[in-house]
């Protein structure tokens, strides 16, 4: 999967980048990215505005390429949990299917998971994909979408333009 997977991990929060608390949802993510065989190209953290974490999303998909982008953070009820909401201004088509998938995957570890605004995305040849803030929560739902995310990164890589014979 390392050639299959390659992603940039975008960890949103005020606090982690103010230098007030390390991050330990990026991390957390990127170790699951690792253990799953995929490749992490850069880790980074922005705070909790809608401006601040669209530009990084765009920078990573339309300077850099990159597949796939994962964030975690700003997903939630707060009053600044604004990543779906950035998200929605970068992403040309949404993908439904994989964050209603990643809250119905991972309701049965904790019912809190419901509560996720998440939402994901396509942006050019990029995937980006919001994932919960908390280390548990980012680990346990980039696991559940693992398996599906190199068949939809290929499909975007190839253009869409075939689906493979199986």
């Amino acid at each position: 999967m390392k050639g299959e997977l390659r992603v940039a991990i975008v960890t949103v929060s005020d606090r982690s980048a103010r230098g007030e608390r390390e991050d330990a949802s990026g991390p957390a993510l990127a170790a699951a990215v690792e253990a799953a065989g995929g490749e992490v190209l850069g880790t980074e953290v922005v705070e909790d505005d809608a401006d601040r974490i669209a530009a990084v999303l765009r920078r990573l998909a339309d300077e850099e390429g990159t597949p796939l982008v994962l964030t975690t953070g700003g997903t939630g009820f707060g009053p600044r949990d604004v990543t779906p909401e950035a998200t929605r201004t970068v992403i040309q088509r949404e993908a439904p299917g994989l964050a209603e998938y990643a809250r119905a995957a991972t309701v049965s570890r904790t019912r809190f998971a419901i509560l996720s605004r998440g939402v994901a995305g396509i942006r050019g040849a990029t995937l980006i994909v919001n994932l919960p803030g908390s280390p548990k929560g980012a680990r346990e739902t980039f696991e559940a979408l693992a398996p599906v995310l190199p068949h939809a990164l290929s499909v975007l890589a190839r253009g869409g333009d075939e689906h493979p014979v199986s």
